[in-house]
């Protein structure tokens, strides 16, 4: 469940991007979201959690893990006025 959540609060956050008068606190929103799942995916790609489709192989788990710091850095700069 808690899965759906994030995509959900992702996709919303990105549709508050488009949206000049709700793009900084979307992008607020991102950052915050993208430092918490962080904890999560590193716990992914090392205890090897398996589940279909390709983000369930293990160096896809891996890959994404440097991908964060960039994103992250990404939302921040929406944060700018």
């Amino acid at each position: 469940m808690l899965i759906y959540i994030s995509g959900a609060a992702e996709i919303f956050g990105g549709l508050g991007l488009l949206t000049p008068s709700m793009h900084r606190a979307a992008a607020w929103g991102l950052v915050a979201l993208l430092i918490a799942v962080m904890p999560a995916n590193i716990y992914m790609a090392t205890a090897h959690i398996s589940f279909p489709g390709i983000m369930g192989q293990s160096w896809a788990q891996w890959a994404r893990l440097p991908l964060q710091i960039p994103l992250i850095y990404w939302a921040w700069l929406y944060t700018r006025r």
